[in-house]
């Protein structure tokens, strides 16, 4: 297979190029040849540049604030070269802000100043080679714990108006579940069965509170190995029964900075 194409371009008028070289290395090390156009490229020259060099991707990189005006031209310059069908993704100094903006202007992906280069050089091999994972649904369910099921019914089933769905008993999780439709989602309420069961420990740690959101996913199996591929550290390295004969796993917390995430795999996702 012949290595990726990358085209690094800084475009406008930015002076500083030592980020644009870092992430130039970064990807040759990852394996792909990497073609750096400069400082102070107007964003004709780099879609000349693209099409010239026969790139898979141009990544551009900016520090000088102009990144929504540069960004989108470089994305228009392509097109109007009948090259649309190069990406661009881009990097440096952008305000979260103004990710939705770029992206709805055709730029592919915004990587942030805290994005590792393994994630960037995935996302590039997905976006070239394919078999990037399609990002989960909806949320399937946020989970509460709870002591006792029975005391906190009423809330939710009165206080709140919610309809009670089902209730069940996930042995192998060590709880019981009642599940309250809301929407197009649900809130999971846990009971614990015994001592050893999860939800005690977080009870004993925390107190009864949120304890995990749920994400609707397709194909768990190539999602836990995607998420690994990008460092992730799995509770579940491979998809456990849940509840409604759901498949599960869950992300450690350490990487979902704080929060404890589910993917969900539904039983009609499967049929």
């Amino acid at each position: 297979m012949e290595p990726i194409r990358v085209l690094i371009a800084k475009p406008g008028l930015d002076g500083h190029d030592r980020g644009a070289l870092i992430i130039a290395q970064g990807l040759r090390d990852a394996g792909m040849e990497v073609i750096y156009t400069g400082l102070r490229q107007s964003p004709q020259q780099i879609a000349q540049a693209a099409i010239q060099e026969d790139v898979d991707v141009v990544g551009l990189s900016s520090l000088s604030g102009a990144h929504k005006t540069l960004f989108p031209k470089v994305v228009e310059a392509l097109e109007a070269n009948d090259a649309s069908d190069i990406p661009v993704i881009g990097g440096g100094v952008i305000p979260t802000e103004d990710i939705p903006y770029l992206e709805e202007k055709g730029v592919r992906k915004i990587f942030t100043s805290g994005t590792a280069m393994a994630e960037t050089a995935m996302f590039i091999k997905e976006l070239v080679h394919g078999g990037e994972a399609t990002p989960p649904k909806r949320i399937s369910h946020i989970g509460i714990a709870v002591q006792h099921l029975e005391e906190v019914l009423p809330f939710y089933q009165h206080t709140l108006g919610l309809p009670l769905e089902t209730v069940e008993t996930v042995e192998k999780e060590k709880v019981k579940v009642a599940f309250f439709p809301v929407g197009d989602t649900r809130i999971e309420l846990l009971e614990p069965l015994d001592e050893e069961s999860p939800i005690q420990k977080f009870i004993d740690s925390k107190g009864q509170g949120i304890h995990h959101v749920a994400l609707d996913v397709e194909d768990i199996e190539k999602r836990i190995a995607h998420m690994k591929d990008k460092g992730i550290r799995m509770i579940h390295d491979t998809p456990q029964q849940g509840a409604h004969d759901s498949r599960i796993a869950f992300l450690h917390p350490k990487s979902g900075h704080g929060v404890l995430y589910e993917l969900c795999e539904q039983e009609k996702e499967r049929s």
